[in-house]
């Protein structure tokens, strides 16, 4: 196994385009398991820890441009009102030691569907900038993931960025696992609200080949907040609504049995935590007062 060990980001992406096999490497937290379970045994491994870009992250007016690296903690720590379904995400991932090495960019290039980030990222509707020697594009993230561990990426490509909208309205993050940490997830799940498109958008992790959405819900979920002026009065979340989102949400998932969980554990537990999701994330956008007829409101 050679070793690769670009100082810059140019370098980096001349490596992969002379070496497309290489597997690139930073926090390490996903390769490194695999080869020393000897799951996998790469050609190269393409050392990013050098590269200084990827670690950083801007806040813009409407969008965090987020490095691949940066790390867990750095996210709750210092992004938390802007990215806050990733936060809450950052904060289940792993162990401290962990969260101060791996970064989204990770996740990403692994694809794998138990990604604690994948939910959040679905959920905000951020985009993956990846480049190459040939240029760079920007990879909507509904359409990053391709199969179970596959991705989008070309050969010769790398992430760079990930770009995600600033939260405009709450959102939440639940992950459900056999203690309360160091674990990979039985299932996962996430909800952002939109006010400002009156939209609603979900993710949902390790309850199906790849990491999904549940549309289905959304679709009903919209066009519930929509008809019944929710978005305008502010009212609370009816009891019907709620169970309705959930049990599409759960008829989203498409799992399987394993030694974490039973399918039908996986679809109760997305289903459950839907509904909690829209009941916490309604809750608090009642309290900031965007419904005009909130208590005490005029």
């Amino acid at each position: 196994m050679d070793f690769l060990r670009p100082a810059s980001w140019e370098e980096a992406l001349a490596a992969k385009a002379e070496f497309p096999t290489a597997v690139p490497i930073a926090g390490g937290t996903d390769v490194m398991v695999e080869i020393n379970f000897d799951h996998r045994r790469p050609e190269y491994l393409l050392d990013l820890n050098r590269i200084g870009l990827l670690r950083e992250w801007e806040v813009g007016e409407d969008v965090v441009r987020l490095g691949a690296s940066v790390p867990y903690t750095q996210i709750m720590e210092n992004l938390r009102t802007e990215l806050p379904g990733l936060a809450l995400a950052s904060h289940t991932v792993a162990s401290p030691q962990i969260r101060n090495r791996g970064g989204v960019g990770g996740n990403l290039g692994c694809a794998s569907p138990a990604g604690d980030s994948h939910p959040a990222l679905l959920a905000a509707g951020a985009e993956v900038e990846v480049e190459s020697v040939r240029g760079s594009r920007l990879i909507p993230i509904d359409e990053f993931y391709t199969g179970v561990k596959r991705n989008a990426l070309a050969a010769d490509e790398l992430i760079k960025t990930i770009h995600i909208k600033k939260a405009e309205g709450p959102q939440q993050y639940s992950k459900v696992g056999s203690r309360n940490a160091m674990v990979i997830a039985v299932c996962a799940f996430g909800l952002a609200l939109h006010p400002q498109t009156r939209t609603v958008r979900t993710g949902i992790g390790s309850a199906a080949p790849t990491p999904i959405r549940a549309k289905a819900a959304e679709e009903f979920l919209n066009a519930a907040l929509e008809e019944g002026g929710f978005w305008e009065s502010g009212k609370v979340i009816t009891p019907s609504i709620a169970k309705q989102f959930g049990d599409l949400a759960s008829g989203a998932a498409n799992p399987i049995d394993d030694v974490r969980g039973t399918a039908k554990y996986r679809r109760h537990a997305v289903g459950i935590m839907a509904r909690r999701q829209l009941v916490w994330t309604w809750e608090q956008y009642r309290g900031t007062g965007n419904g005009r007829s909130l208590e005490g409101a005029a």
